[in-house]
């Protein structure tokens, strides 16, 4: 299966209320997105268009509205930028990435022994 199409910040935003929220119709979306963005329900029917087109999202037709659901999973998305983040910021080395994230990430207690257990794990996977 292909890699997902790149999403935009904006469109990220739609997806995080669809995933956590999915079948909803576009007024529902638009009131769900965080009031600082401040964005028209034209706004947002925009944003699920484009998504649509991308195949991340599919719709049912309800009479004259669209009922809207993740085509494709929050970690495959995940994934998909994580991967072209890597790419494009640190030429696909994830040691640098994982340096840089931990010296200016402001760490606490928790993320840093989870950062150790995961990296434990993988260690002894090999």
């Amino acid at each position: 299966m292909p890699d997902p199409p790149r999403i935009s910040a904006a469109e990220w935003d739609v997806m995080h209320v669809l995933w956590d929220r999915p079948g909803l119709f576009a007024q529902e979306v638009a009131a769900a997105i965080p009031a600082e963005r401040d964005w028209s329900d034209r706004t947002v029917k925009t944003l699920l268009g484009r998504l649509v087109k991308k195949g991340v999202l599919v719709f049912e037709t309800e009479g004259k509205r669209y009922r809207y659901r993740p085509a494709l999973t929050r970690d495959a998305c995940v994934q998909a930028a994580s991967r072209s983040f890597v790419e494009r910021v640190f030429g696909g080395a994830v040691s640098p990435m994982l340096a840089t994230f931990v010296r200016e990430g402001g760490l606490s207690e928790t993320e840093i022994g989870e950062l150790r257990r995961l990296l434990d794990e993988e260690e002894s996977k090999r």
